[in-house]
């Protein structure tokens, strides 16, 4: 394996040789003093090509290929950098660039989560964004991964939740809505997000709205919006290579060890972009292994992403984006015991599922007029699974979507967003039954702004929807937003929502039993609602620390959350009512030198079932990480730490039962993760290099009942570009 890792880096290089650019591009970066400027990430655009300027501000990217780019360059507290077009044509161009002092980068980003780009500073909700360097240098191998780190999310296993708007339900529905450049990609029978279809390499950046959003997306929105926003197709040919491998530690205690194998993972990917005249193409390929530090829960998959945009005109243009998997894993859903932790029991040995899942999306835009455009956005998603447990559940299902979303902007202080959804799924399933459902969706939000000081959104949704034989439900979800700038780096804001979630075909009509756990359906399951609140402020202090605060409270009616009835089956309840309470800060800072980074974020939570005076399961009262980041013009590298306190309630009805042995055991959480790296753009060969420790303590803790949490790991990734 190793000699097969180390041919291929060679290849690589060698390739890159032979592929070499015919251009350079050389520059200096001062700010408007004239004093050189160290430490400014210089990119060309469109493209992964980058560089930090010396301690003289020089930088430069040599063998560049002939073509046409765009330079930019950033760095906190000058504004963002970018420069005219210029042409590399077998010669060396120069370029000089000027940096004017401003507040804090932050400033700069915006946001599309809203369905139309806005200043983030001017958003009336918590927000939170995470760039495609968190992936490439922490060597995520799955979008959720990076979540664990952001203030006020947490992850157990792999279902999400937002201030504490889910608990953990088994796969069976979702309370925040993830999209990817804006077409939602919860499953059509479940109603869950399966991050494996999520094409990492494709990332440009993860918008996070906090709070409940069904006034613009509905359903799934209650607890709030992640959009993940795609990479533009380069206008020159462009090729990434990904190779990824590591290992995982074995347990520190003999009786835990079920193997002497070293378990290993490793991943293979291959992106390419290009431009064909009008048409933008992108394309990428993967492959995954994991062996697995558990019995049984090994897995292999194959993935698919293209992209394509055409342009008709300057007005009007055509998308096309579609992601993929088929995928096999083995089954692992609780563990023997505390002295088999790693070792499901004997009975679950051998089973697997199959699966086979499908995203396609098309996005039509027209622009009329400078006030007015107009997008047709239709998508279908397409899912197949079968197991092998004893009642082998299997699952066809389709989702179909279709979106016109209408833009008006009537002056540059005044924005009318509208639109209509309709979506159709259709299940076929040992597991669902043969089932259909529907719903409508009608919106409209307006966005004032008056004095450029105050800023006011107001947005109104009908919904209607219809699943299967139960009862139609309407739903009409108002929410009103004010952002007001107190200051030159200080705004403050309140927000104040309704939200709703119908069910899921899951959580109504599963029937099935998996790993002597059964589910019932409950064909009398009704939509739950929400009023969420709340009241924020983001501010930069001394120009360096960004500091955002927020307190919020979020009242549940109807909630529904998996309960046990008499005789210890799991079935879908609504809960009469819920309360959701908590405070949120996240700091971020350069420290002693520019190139240091820290941030630091803290989420305390209070999530009580009024009803039974219970708090709530699989929510941690108290939350906090710590990321230092590092970056040189050569070397990148740092830390992040993450804490939970113990979740306070749980399934104990699995433990009682005797379904899981020790279930109960669980504990406060602390993880860290440690990485170095180095970037070969610095020798003039374009990649990067890095290396990574998660979990490096080796801590041994759980998010869901009966599983341990990945060991400490080790991993090394190597990105070449051509």
């Amino acid at each position: 394996m190793i000699k097969i890792f180390y041919t291929l880096f060679i290849s690589l290089l060698f390739s890159c040789s032979m592929f070499a650019q015919s251009g350079n591009i050389v520059g200096k970066v001062t700010d408007n003093s004239n004093n050189p400027l160290m430490g400014v990430n210089v990119i060309i655009e469109g493209t992964l090509i980058g560089a930090a300027s010396d301690d003289k501000g020089n930088f430069h990217f040599s063998k560049v290929k002939n073509g046409n780019y765009f330079i930019s360059a950033s760095i906190i507290g000058f504004t963002k950098f970018k420069s005219e077009l210029i042409e590399v044509k077998d010669n060396t161009t120069n370029i000089t660039i000027i940096l004017k002092p401003t507040s804090y980068q932050f400033d700069q980003l915006t946001i599309s989560a809203n369905k139309y780009d806005q200043d983030l500073r001017e958003i009336s909700s918590s927000s939170y964004v995470l760039d495609t360097k968190t992936f490439s240098e922490k060597n995520y191998q799955k979008v959720d991964d990076a979540f664990r780190f952001v203030p006020g999310i947490t992850m157990t296993q792999d279902q999400i939740s937002i201030r504490g708007s889910s608990g953990y339900s088994r796969g069976a529905g979702t309370r925040v809505l993830v999209a990817i450049d804006e077409i939602p990609i919860y499953t059509p029978d479940t109603g869950e997000i399966i991050w494996e279809l999520i094409p990492l390499n494709d990332i440009d950046r993860i918008e996070i709205l906090k709070g409940a959003s069904s006034s613009l997306y509905g359903s799934s929105a209650i607890g709030g919006i992640i959009n993940i926003i795609t990479n533009k197709i380069t206008s020159n040919p462009l090729t990434l290579v990904k190779l990824h491998g590591g290992f995982y530690s074995s347990p520190k205690y003999d009786e835990w060890k079920w193997t002497n194998k070293t378990l290993s993972f490793n991943k293979q990917s291959v992106s390419h972009s290009r431009s064909l005249g009008n048409l933008n193409l992108s394309a990428s390929l993967s492959r995954y292994e994991d062996l697995s530090y558990r019995k049984n829960d090994d897995q292999i998959r194959y993935s698919a992403f293209l992209k394509a945009d055409y342009n008709f005109s300057v007005n009007t243009t055509l998308s096309f984006w579609g992601t993929g998997y088929t995928r096999e894993k083995s089954t692992f859903i609780y563990w023997k015991d505390i002295s088999d932790p790693l070792v499901p029991p004997d009975a679950d040995l051998g089973q697997s599922i199959k699966s086979d899942r499908t995203i396609l999306g098309f996005k039509f835009n027209h622009i009329f007029n400078d006030e007015l455009s107009l997008s047709y956005i239709p998508s279908a998603y397409i899912s197949y699974w079968t197991d092998q447990s004893e009642s082998s559940n299997r699952s066809t299902s389709k989702l179909f979507r279709n979106e016109i979303k209408i833009n008006y902007k009537y002056s540059a202080n005044v924005n009318l967003i509208s639109g209509f959804e309709y979506q159709y799924n259709k299940v076929g399933s040992t597991i669902f039954g043969n089932r259909k459902s529907d719903g409508i969706g009608i919106y409209s939000q307006l966005d004032l702004k008056y004095l450029n000081n105050l800023n006011i959104s107001a947005g109104l949704r009908f919904d209607n929807s219809k699943l299967e034989d139960l009862k139609s439900e309407n739903s009409i979800s108002p929410k009103l937003g004010i952002n007001y700038k107190v200051g030159e780096d200080t705004y403050l804001r309140t927000s104040v929502g309704k939200g709703f979630r119908t069910p899921s075909l899951a959580e109504a009509f599963t029937s099935t039993t998996t790993s002597g756990v059964t589910v019932k359906p409950n064909p009398t399951l009704k939509a739950e609602t929400s009023l969420s609140a709340e009241v924020g402020m983001n501010t930069n202090i001394f120009q360096k620390v960004n500091f955002d605060f927020a307190v919020y409270n979020n009242e549940y009616y109807d909630m529904i959350e998996p309960s046990f009835d008499a005789v210890g089956d799991i079935i879908f309840m609504n809960l009469t009512r819920a309360r959701i309470q908590g405070v949120e800060t996240n700091i971020t800072t350069p420290m002693i030198i520019d190139n240091l980074m820290i941030n630091i974020g803290y989420n305390f939570l209070w999530a009580k079932d009024l009803k039974t005076n219970s708090y709530l399961k699989y929510r941690p009262k108290n939350s906090l990480i710590i990321g230092f980041n590092y970056k040189s013009e050569m070397f990148f590298g740092g830390f992040d730490f993450r804490y939970s306190s113990r979740v306070e309630n749980i399934d104990n009805e699995f433990v009682e039962l005797g379904l899981i042995p020790n279930g109960d055991k669980r504990v406060d959480i602390f993880v860290t993760d440690a990485r170095v790296g180095i970037n070969l753009f610095s020798l003039n060969i374009p990649g990067k290099i890095s290396l990574t420790a998660a979990n490096i303590f080796n801590y041994y803790y759980v998010e869901l009942i009966g599983n341990l949490a990945p060991l400490r790991n080790f991993s090394l990734s190597t990105e070449i570009i051509f």
